[in-house]
């Protein structure tokens, strides 16, 4: 078995992550899966619009309750293609993204063909704080992640762990260096009141703070990068 592509990645280094940002966009619109670093820790990522790609991350994690994978964008305009959004959740992503903040919201009936298990009905976002995975989702469009381990394995932090922890081989791993933060916190924003599906660096009370009423300052506005170099964004079905 032919070992996976590894491009190691110096947030200093601009060619570095042009080099990975390039790579990971090869193998994902090739419909292979591939591992990434984000803020938070190694994931798994495939593009979600595409069926086969998205079954690779159940099969490599041996998750088969089909328990719903989130979706990284690289800004808050790709989500309003996936998903019906009020002005609050607009307020909470406009001020916490990109963060490790992974919120719950209803999908536009052009997104519920997009098959990442769990509720057709809903679907996960988050923007992560990684500039390399914002290029990333900002020129592929939507991607589907989960962490990179075996289901009920502790969550990787290293590059090499996430390779080998899985069930098979990835095509590519974006070596990042350590990610030492904990998994995103998951706020449903479907149900009233919204309610903590997962704990994380992000506390509930914060969300709310952040959803009030009031415009965002311009310190606030994070609508995800361009890619390193300066290439256009691209949103895809």
């Amino acid at each position: 078995m032919t070992a996976p592509e590894w491009c190691a990645v110096d947030a200093g280094d601009v060619t570095s992550i042009d080099r990975a940002v390039a790579a990971a966009i090869k193998d994902l619109d090739a419909g292979r899966a591939i591992v990434v670093p984000t803020d938070t820790v190694y994931g798994l990522a495939a593009r979600a619009d595409d069926p086969a790609a998205v079954q690779q991350l159940f099969d490599l994690k041996q998750r088969h309750d089909r328990q719903p994978l989130a979706v990284l964008v690289g800004g808050i305009e790709q989500v309003e293609f996936l998903a019906e959004l009020d002005g609050r959740q607009r307020r909470v992503m406009a001020r916490l993204w990109p963060g490790a903040l992974t919120l719950v919201v209803t999908r536009r009936s052009s997104s519920r063909a997009l098959d990442l298990g769990g509720d057709p009905a809903t679907i996960g976002v988050r923007c992560p704080a990684s500039p390399v995975m914002r290029a990333i989702a900002a020129a592929v469009g939507p991607v589907a992640t989960t962490s990179a381990n075996r289901h009920g394995q502790p969550t990787p932090h290293e590059a090499a762990d996430a390779a080998a922890g899985l069930a098979g081989q990835v095509a590519l791993v974006v070596d990042g260096g350590p990610c030492r933060d904990r998994p995103s916190t998951v706020i449903d924003t479907t149900v009233e009141p919204w309610s903590v599906l997962r704990a994380g660096p992000v506390s509930l009370d914060a969300v709310l703070a952040a959803g009030a009423a009031g415009p965002p300052s311009p310190a606030d506005r994070g609508d995800g990068a361009l890619r390193p170099g300066g290439r256009s964004r691209r949103t895809r079905r």
